[in-house]
């Protein structure tokens, strides 16, 4: 694409609709919003601007579309692919100040907020009427970046990710037009499902500024376990025949034995440095709960365990959730001055230990040291390439390595990313996994987007 320059001219039109204070060209906004936490190289954005409303953002993206000036969402730059980058410059639209909560619905179960508002901080305010939002990606992302990523996470198995919770979007198109798909009932069969559309697409179709929230009641009751095994391949396997029983967990994750260490080194976890899955179950009884621990101990036997934890208290309960949130920043940490990698794939259930399996053995095979831990409950893998990233043999292992696992998960009926979504980094992938269907999507794109001003170079090329 064509894109202009960005000038003094814009920068004075942003000045006079924003204030002054709520634009920035200086070095050091910029530096901060030139990369997320990922690995990609930075790319600066010509200006930082933070709008207040929707109607603020659709002047903005207006305005940027007659002048051919790209325009990227930015929520607090947790993302993982390098989504939010300005990989053309242009105008960054940081959300940071959209973080009302406009209204909570309890007896709807529903909440209606603007896309800046973090989904941890939401979370506290929504405990006072007993509800959450149920997609937990683990950092404290914004509503409006884990829209754009389809965020999902621990419970995922149990609730569904970010896109099976949600019931209606404000959206300003590429040509500064506002639509507000979706509505407010607990089912339609009502025209084409825009909602589902615009999220995943990383703000490529339209920039995502409120949002309705289908919401959960948080649990009476709960029962957490931690069971180990010999192998991972045994772990794996219990996690299918744990899904296949119909026990239902409202979590289950898994994390190998260097995962465990690094939980064990960096917060003192105590746990046994074995393949582990972390499990949660909820319910209203603690009667039928103990009878769904105990057959998932049952199961755990069956495949070979060899110790299995209930019974764990709140305050271990959350500090066990709390390190395997943590474990990509205790991985970081416990290697200084490497660089980091992390895949994404997910799969059908049935293939997820062949899955780990083949991704373990091929990072062994090209000597990579890696970690491996995932929601195993639905088929989603992360493993985290550590390297130097200056070195130029271990990048071309790294990337040989990377691109036989993908192309293994996707030749399973699977996906290059279960929850990190496309970014930078995923953009090769996507013609293996969608064939003639991408050219579709760049069709959508090119009709949504003309210009191709919205987050350009994701997803699919501009051009």
């Amino acid at each position: 694409m064509n894109y202009q320059p960005f000038s003094d001219k814009d920068l004075l039109f942003l000045k006079k609709l924003l204030g002054d204070d709520r634009v920035s060209t200086g070095a050091s906004n910029l530096e901060i919003h030139s990369h997320d936490e990922s690995f990609h190289s930075g790319y600066y954005p010509d200006v930082v601007v933070w709008p207040l409303t929707t109607e603020e953002v659709s002047t903005i993206v207006a305005y940027a579309n007659q002048h051919l000036i790209p325009v990227t969402p930015w929520g607090v730059g947790t993302s993982l692919e390098g989504n939010p980058l300005c990989v053309y410059g242009g105008i960054l639209v940081d959300f940071d100040r959209m973080d009302k909560i406009f209204a909570i619905r309890a007896e709807d179960f529903q909440v209606d907020v603007q896309a800046g508002v973090k989904y941890q901080d939401m979370n506290k305010i929504l405990s006072r009427h007993g509800l959450f939002f149920a997609p937990d990606p683990g950092a404290n992302a914004t509503i409006g970046g884990m829209i754009g990523n389809n965020a999902s996470g621990v419970r995922t198995v149990k609730y569904g990710g970010t896109r099976d919770n949600v019931a209606k979007l404000t959206v300003v198109l590429a040509n500064g037009e506002v639509i507000r798909p979706g509505n407010l009932a607990q089912k339609s069969s009502s025209g084409y499902d825009l909602v589902h559309l615009i999220i995943g697409s990383e703000g490529t179709l339209g920039i995502v500024t409120e949002a309705s929230l289908r919401l959960a009641g948080i649990p009476e009751r709960f029962s957490a376990a931690v069971a180990t095994f010999p192998t991972i391949r045994q772990a794996t396997q219990a996690v299918y025949d744990i899904m296949g029983s119909g026990l239902g967990p409202a979590a289950l994750e898994l994390l190998d034995v260097s995962t465990v260490k690094v939980i064990n080194t960096e917060a003192n976890a105590g746990l046994e440095e074995d393949p582990t899955l972390f499990m949660e179950f909820t319910g209203t009884s603690d009667v039928a709960l103990g009878e769904d621990v105990k057959l998932a101990e049952t199961i755990c036997k069956e495949n070979g365990n060899t110790g299995f934890q209930s019974g764990v208290g709140r305050e271990a309960r959350n500090r066990l959730w709390e390190n395997r949130h943590k474990a990509y920043e205790y991985i970081k940490r416990n290697n200084p001055g490497l660089d980091f990698m992390i895949l994404d794939t997910a799969v059908p259930l049935s293939r997820y230990t062949e899955m780990v399996t083949f991704a373990v053995e091929t990072i062994q095979k090209y000597g990579i040291k890696g970690y491996a831990f995932g929601h195993a409950g639905d088929g989603n893998l992360h493993l985290v390439l550590a390297g130097d990233f200056q070195d130029e043999d271990f990048c071309r292992k790294r990337d040989d390595a990377n691109f036989e696992i993908v192309s293994q998960a996707i030749s399973m009926g699977g996906t290059a990313t279960g929850e990190h979504g496309i970014g930078i980094g995923k953009k090769k992938f996507m013609p293996m996994e969608h064939g003639k269907s991408l050219e579709l999507m760049k069709q959508i794109k090119k009709m949504m987007d003309p210009n191709g001003i919205l987050n350009p170079g994701k997803m699919v090329d501009p051009s």
